[in-house]
């Protein structure tokens, strides 16, 4: 049956009008897209994420940053990574927030990802370890023969991650084979390894087949003190007391022909050095366990040039920490659990002789395990491999202008 008065009108009977209309909405929603997720527009996305705060409106800006650079998609992964270089620790969370909602997407749609701009970035050794390490593993998800080809480069990489992987695999390897070989992979693993159980694992190897292992140099602890004290530090009341020692830490630098009065007496600096593989100066059992105590400590540590570093310490007990001078860090906490790298202080060390200066505090406690006395300190780079101190200037020699 036929209504009257109706009548349909398809797509082509649309007035040519109408059509123009329609393309051109779309050409100026294209255009406004582009716009949107230019260079520039990415570039200040990631400036939000880099310097983000926590709370309040940071937080509204950083959200607003995540989806503009969700929405520029794979235009945005290289900025993204290359914006982990000057991010803080929650700027870096963002950044990696948003590259990880671009790769997902770009995997969920069966598109590939970057692959040659993505190993090209993890090659560079100049960009930020943490976002090559990203890119790696994303990359590797998809590409599985990935590890073998670039991992077994990676020994000596600034990425600390990177090194694990390059000494797990020699260790693999050396495990499969026997005698000079296999000690040879050893040695060739330990060059590169700054993690605690992979140089205990090679230096065991090592050692039984009758080659040295010095692990106290491998990781660039200091063994070599000078120590004075005690000092009274009765009712935990200590730490904050500046004794002379201290005021001479914050001034020239301490005086190691001087004598103070201790907490016991007249002391005097003396020196003291430890054997232990991890460079533990244990003051309990190598002086006297005095409760209520702080004790001062001083190295000399010398840099062939201005370099920065870090110094790594471990200890149960309270300590400050200065440097040519400089308070640096102090952390008024007993007798929690002690570890190799526990604090992990950023240095810049001048030419020539540092100065190395450390304060240790013992409580009043009588439980067996408060009975710890003791720290332990090495100097690193970033990756954690350690440093070795260039052969000390005598004094003597810097005063009379004597040939490094």
């Amino acid at each position: 049956m036929k209504i009257q008065g109706s009548r349909s009108v398809s797509p082509v009977n649309r007035s040519p009008g109408l059509w123009r209309g329609i393309l051109l909405t779309c050409l100026l929603w294209s255009t406004f897209q582009t716009a949107l997720f230019s260079a520039d527009a990415i570039s200040s996305a990631v400036t939000v994420l880099q310097t983000v705060k926590t709370g309040g409106a940071d937080s509204r800006a950083a959200q607003r940053a995540v989806v503009a650079l969700v929405g520029a998609g794979e235009r945005a992964m290289m900025p993204i990574l290359e914006g982990f270089q000057k991010a803080s620790p929650l700027g870096v969370n963002w950044l990696r927030n948003s590259f990880e909602q671009i790769a997902d997407k770009i995997v969920a749609s069966g598109k590939p990802l970057p692959a040659a701009a993505l190993e090209k970035f993890i090659k560079d050794t100049n960009q930020s370890a943490a976002a090559r390490r990203l890119a790696y593993e994303t990359l590797r998800a998809q590409n599985k023969e990935l590890e073998a080809r670039l991992i077994p480069e990676m020994l000596m990489d600034p990425g600390a991650e990177f090194r694990r992987d390059a000494v797990a695999r020699l260790i693999e390897e050396a495990a499969k084979t026997e005698g000079a070989t296999s000690t040879e992979l050893y040695k060739k693993a330990l060059t590169g390894a700054v993690y605690e159980d992979q140089v205990k694992q090679l230096a065991e190897a090592l050692r039984k087949s009758g080659e040295t292992v010095d692990i106290s140099r491998h990781f660039g602890f200091v063994s070599k003190w000078m120590i004075a004290g005690p000092f009274d530090n009765k009712d935990e009341k200590g730490f904050a007391v500046a004794y002379t020692p201290e005021k001479e830490f914050e001034g020239q630098g301490p005086s190691l022909s001087a004598e103070y009065d201790g907490m016991n007496g007249k002391v005097q600096w003396k020196p003291l050095e430890t054997t232990d593989d991890y460079g533990v100066v244990d003051i309990a059992g190598q002086i006297e366990n005095f409760k209520g105590s702080a004790m001062y400590a001083t190295a000399t540590w010398t840099s062939p040039s201005e370099q920065s570093l870090q110094i790594r310490l471990g200890t149960p007990n309270a300590w400050k920490i200065w440097v040519n001078g400089k308070l640096m860090f102090e952390r008024e906490e007993y007798h929690r659990s002690s570890q190799m790298d526990q604090y992990v202080v950023p240095v810049t060390l001048n030419a020539g002789n540092n100065t190395i200066c450390l304060k240790i505090c013992q409580n009043e406690q009588t439980q067996e395990w408060a009975q710890k006395y003791q720290y332990q300190l090495r100097v690193c780079d970033m990756t954690g491999a350690g440093v070795l101190p260039a052969p000390m200037v005598a004094q003597e020699n810097q005063k009379s202008g004597g040939v490094q």
